[in-house]
C-alpha cells in the first residue's frame, strides 16, 4: 500500500532544469515528459506524476510498454489525469529536479541514478512505477508488469486517493474496468 503524503519521503525536497517540449500526442499513445517539464507543468497545472522507472535491457518493461501504455484506454487515462515520466534508472545523464542534482552511481559492471534509487526507496526492480502528489511529494512506488485491466485499477486507486483510507485490493473489489 502506498504511504499517505504525510508520511513522504522527504528525499523529493530536491530544483529545477532546462524545460524541453514534448513530442505531440499520438492518438492512442501516452504522452511522456521529462522530470524537469513536469516540475516546470505543475507550477500552474498540478497533476499527480506518474514515473515508469525501466531499462534498457528489461524485458517485462518493454513488454509493458507494448502492452499497457500503449493499450488507449489506459494512455487516454494516464494523458488525462497524470503527469507521465520515463526515467530510465541507468541513465548516466545528471538529472536535477526540485532543486537537487541526482548523479550516476557506479555500482560494479553496472549503476544507477540517484533519483530512480531514491524514488524506489533502494528497491531497484524494474519496471517499477513511483507515484507523487500534486506537490511533487512521492506517494510511493509498485514494482512489476502490470496488464491493462490492472494498471487501469491502479491508475484510478492513485488518482482518486483512495490510498488515504482503503487498500488496494480492497478498491480493486469494487472497481468497474473500462476494459473488455
Amino acid at each position: 500500500m502506498l504511504k499517505k503524503p504525510a508520511i513522504i519521503i522527504a528525499f523529493l525536497l530536491l530544483g529545477g532544469a532546462t524545460l524541453t517540449m514534448a513530442q505531440p500526442e499520438e492518438q492512442g499513445k501516452v504522452k511522456w515528459y521529462t522530470i524537469q517539464e513536469v516540475e516546470q507543468l505543475s507550477k500552474n497545472e498540478p497533476r499527480k506524476v506518474m514515473i515508469d522507472v525501466y531499462t534498457d535491457w528489461c524485458g517485462w518493461c518493454k513488454k509493458m510498454d507494448a502492452n499497457t501504455f500503449d493499450h488507449p484506454v489506459i494512455a487516454e487515462y494516464i494523458n488525462k489525469n497524470f503527469y507521465p515520466v520515463k526515467l530510465n534508472a541507468e541513465t548516466k545523464d545528471e538529472i536535477t529536479f526540485m532543486g537537487k542534482t541526482f548523479k550516476y552511481v557506479q555500482n560494479g559492471r553496472n549503476g544507477y541514478n540517484e533519483l530512480a534509487a531514491g524514488l524506489l526507496n533502494g528497491q531497484m526492480s524494474f519496471p517499477s512505477i513511483a507515484y507523487l502528489n500534486e506537490k511533487l511529494e512521492l506517494l510511493g512506488a509498485i514494482p512489476g508488469y502490470r496488464p491493462p485491466k490492472e494498471m487501469e485499477s491502479i491508475l484510478n486507486y492513485i488518482n482518486e486517493d483512495k490510498f488515504e483510507d482503503q487498500t488496494l485490493s480492497d478498491y480493486e473489489k469494487t472497481f468497474t474496468s473500462k476494459i473488455n
